[in-house]
């Protein structure tokens, strides 16, 4: 008989800054792209513009990705002291605690009240189960923020020279917009089906919604700024 293998997909950090960083690079600079199209007769100021965005768009979400990383490692080590003032201070009360937790996996009042008695034998376990199952809390890695930092800006610089590049090798904006509009959509659309194949969804509902979204934004913004020139 063959051994059961359960496979899931936990969503690891990496993966959810890719995403952050990728989603918004293909879809900002193409918006930014096909608005300054309406707008203007030459592919290098699109170019220019396009550049400036990505560069300035890569720093604010690399900062923002790292200012998260830093508030989730401060925030966890402010409740990991507050944890252990409390088993010092309030005994008691936390063990109390411990046994509520029990009690909602089913346990009886006397085990709840061995577990929760052996658990605070040791501080530093009986602190982390209450950072885990009280608070909800997992241990931060140290260096999430500068990771996080790297991998969302990063991954927005890629996804930003896709919709770019299409000026890069045409004569004229009109021209660039329809190349980079079609390398953009098969870009969203293969980027939105492998997000949500990955989370367990549809794929194909996420590939399609992923490509409304940056397409809205285009055609907003083209129209926008043809508005606005005229």
């Amino acid at each position: 008989m063959k051994g059961h293998t359960e496979k899931h997909f936990t969503s690891s950090d990496l993966v959810k800054d890719i995403v952050i960083g990728m989603a918004d690079g293909l879809t900002v600079p193409f918006a930014l792209a096909a608005g300054l199209t309406g707008a203007v007769a030459h592919n290098n100021i699109i170019i220019t513009a396009g550049i400036a965005e990505i560069v300035a768009g890569s720093i604010a979400m690399g900062l923002g990705g790292y200012l998260a990383g830093r508030t989730d490692y401060e925030h966890y080590y402010a409740e990991l002291k507050r944890e252990y003032a409390e088993v010092e201070r309030i005994p008691e009360e936390e063990k109390r605690e411990v046994r509520e937790i029990f009690a909602k996996y089913g346990i009886d009042e006397p085990l709840q009240r061995t577990l929760a008695d052996e658990l605070s034998k040791d501080k530093t376990k009986w602190v982390e189960f209450m950072m885990q199952f009280e608070l909800g809390m997992e241990k931060p890695d140290p260096r999430r923020a500068v990771k996080s930092a790297i991998t969302i800006g990063s991954s927005y610089i890629i996804g930003g020279i896709i919709p770019l590049f299409a000026y890069f090798v045409t004569t004229n904006p009109l021209n660039g917009l329809k190349l980079s509009a079609i390398t953009t959509v098969v870009f969203l659309f293969l980027f939105g089906y492998i997000k949500t194949k990955l989370t367990g969804e549809s794929p194909f509902k996420g590939a399609i919604k992923t490509v409304l979204i940056g397409v809205v934004a285009a055609i907003a913004a083209f129209y926008i700024a043809k508005l606005v020139s005229q």
